[in-house]
């Protein structure tokens, strides 16, 4: 069993910060890569930011040079995000490659996700 539990989510002004915390914890024997989505009300899931194992990170267009992912190492992911915009509302999900022990196999695994809203 592999569990992410999310944390950090609420409400704030735009032009504010939140910080949003992941933890992967049950039988894991490898993780490739975390990262995290988002889904606004009548939208499609959209990757905002992805972090490798070796430290490469991607971000989606409309996020670079306002958020920063980053791990410590410990299968715990962060999405620091600042200059919060109204668009940026969405419900944002956990990700994380992972290899289960005693299989061969990653497969992707979510978390149930924190709502974040940003008032404008």
């Amino acid at each position: 069993q592999v569990q992410l539990v999310e944390s950090g989510g609420g409400l704030v002004q735009a032009g504010g910060s939140l910080r949003l915390s992941c933890a992967a914890s049950g039988s894991i024997a490898s993780i490739n890569a975390m990262g995290w989505f988002r889904q606004a009300p009548g939208k499609q899931r959209e990757l905002v930011a992805t972090i490798t194992s070796g430290g490469s990170t991607t971000y989606a267009d409309s996020v670079k040079g306002r958020f920063t992912v980053s791990d410590n190492a410990k299968n715990t992911v962060y999405l620091q995000m600042n200059s919060l915009k109204p668009e940026d509302t969405a419900v944002y999900y956990c990700n994380a490659a992972i290899r289960r022990t005693m299989t061969a196999v990653f497969r992707d695994y979510w978390g149930q996700g924190t709502q974040v809203t940003v008032s404008s």
